[in-house]
């Protein structure tokens, strides 16, 4: 089974929400406070490999940090970024996603709007924000599925 996972944060570093599409177990969405390191590891339990971008230097220290989980020690870990360079793409996801014509539906949204629209939800109550960040959290996920197989094409 192959795992792919996203994390968005605030803006001063918080784990606000983490992501987990498996292609043949579906979506998976944890939200502050109630991101539980168990439910984690229970989602990852048979993972073969573990796919992020940019994840080896981001998403997977601010896991070890915030929950005490080092998932690089505990799975096989990809982190597509690097495979991209190696092939002249550089850039954030979306643009490695723009040169490779992978489309979102969200296309005008990055990770400084994930902080805001998590502010605007903590912040203001604004029920929207939290579901627009949770699409934008699912498209990263299910796009990294779409980027490997690019990439291995």
């Amino acid at each position: 089974m192959l795992a792919y996972l996203d994390i968005e944060t605030s803006y001063d570093g918080a784990l606000t929400v983490v992501g987990l599409w498996r292609p043949h177990g579906g979506l998976s969405q944890w939200v502050s406070p109630d991101i539980d390191s168990a439910e984690l590891l229970e989602a990852l339990s048979g993972a073969q490999a573990l796919y992020t971008y940019n994840g080896h230097r981001f998403d997977l220290p601010v896991i070890h940090r915030r929950l005490g989980l080092n998932l690089r020690r505990l799975f096989a870990s990809r982190d597509l970024m690097y495979d991209c360079w190696r092939r002249g793409l550089y850039g954030g996801l979306k643009a490695v996603e723009r040169q490779l014509g992978i489309p979102r539906s969200l296309p005008h949204l990055d990770g400084r709007d994930a902080m805001r629209l998590w502010a605007a939800y903590v912040d203001r109550g604004e029920e929207e924000a939290l579901e627009l960040l949770l699409r934008y959290n699912r498209e990263d996920v299910e796009n990294l599925d779409l980027l490997r197989s690019h990439l291995s094409a």
